[in-house]
């Protein structure tokens, strides 16, 4: 590489090793996706989940490596889907806040936009870092200030979706809360607000995004030789990769060039963003630089 090649890859690992908790520093590629298994559900007297009772140990963050909590990215429910349920899209509203409460001590409620529920945190740096955590997770989430949001529907089950969202929650808080001084956290606070600068976050749309993705993957595929896979989930692109490591690599490097980013098994899932990324400009680009370091470095 250039010495100018070298500065900007010295800077995404710099800002990688930033985001990451303490103990996964200098050492994340060596992180196995390997799950622990599945917790199970704990009930207390009044019959209720008693879901702070559930954890003693986490996988691995996704973020540093670990393997995501789900295998395929889980979806808030439609306006239609809620509209015809509505007494059980409640239920589930409020069975999602009580877990978040008692797992987090965060407060949380409705919020105005169908599917999600607000999670408020203490800083804007806490929600941006959880966002980003948990939607490598495969459960969707999105951030706003220090509104965290997570999703919820009425077909979701307590132990599946239900259980799914709340875990995330739990694991990802736990490296926040528990894993980061509190000078990390104002670090990364600083890293997302001169990252913002240079892009807003794109984080993927709950709006139709037919014509966005069509138009970049036809760009992957002129400009980059990539093409998409057949299998795509609303406000995504899913990208093959060579390895689990290599999707694992390329998706850590984007999500610090503020492009939210996961992964599901070898595919490298991109954000599509009418709004903020109308002509997958700031995607592609970002894109681009991270397959350029990614192939310097023997990942790909």
């Amino acid at each position: 590489m250039s010495p100018e090649d070298q500065r900007a890859y010295d800077s995404l690992e710099l800002r990688i090793q930033t985001i990451l908790p303490e103990q996964y520093q200098d050492c994340y590629d060596e992180v196995e996706p390997v799950s622990m298994g599945s917790a199970g559900l704990k009930y207390g007297k009044d019959g209720k989940v008693a879901w702070q009772d559930i954890w003693k140990h986490f996988c691995d963050l996704a973020m540093a490596g670990g393997p995501p909590h789900k295998g395929k990215l889980l979806l808030p429910a439609t306006p239609l889907e809620i509209q015809a349920d509505p007494d059980r899209y409640t239920q589930v509203v409020e069975e999602i806040c009580r877990g978040i409460k008692l797992v987090t001590f965060l407060e949380s409620a409705p919020a105005e936009a169908p599917g999600w529920i607000r999670v408020e945190c203490t800083t804007e740096g806490a929600a941006g870092w959880l966002a980003r955590a948990i939607v490598m997770e495969n459960v969707s989430a999105r951030c706003e200030g220090t509104g965290l949001y997570v999703p919820a529907g009425p077909n979701y089950r307590i132990e599946k979706e239900v259980k799914n969202v709340i875990t995330s929650m739990a694991k990802t808080c736990h490296y926040w809360m528990d894993h980061m001084w509190a000078a990390q956290q104002r670090i990364i606070g600083d890293l997302f607000q001169t990252i913002a600068k240079e892009s807003p976050l794109i984080q993927p749309t709950t709006e139709a995004d037919d014509a966005l993705r069509t138009h970049l993957t036809n760009r992957l595929r002129d400009e980059l030789g990539m093409e998409v896979a057949e299998t795509q989930t609303p406000g995504w692109l899913n990208l093959p990769c060579p390895t689990i490591k290599s999707a694992i690599w390329l998706m850590r490097a984007l999500v610090v060039a503020n492009v939210m980013s996961r992964r599901e098994e070898t595919h490298l899932c991109l954000p599509l963003n009418p709004t903020t990324d109308p002509q997958g400009d700031h995607v592609l680009q970002a894109l681009k630089k991270t397959l350029a370091f990614a192939s310097a470095q023997g990942v790909m």
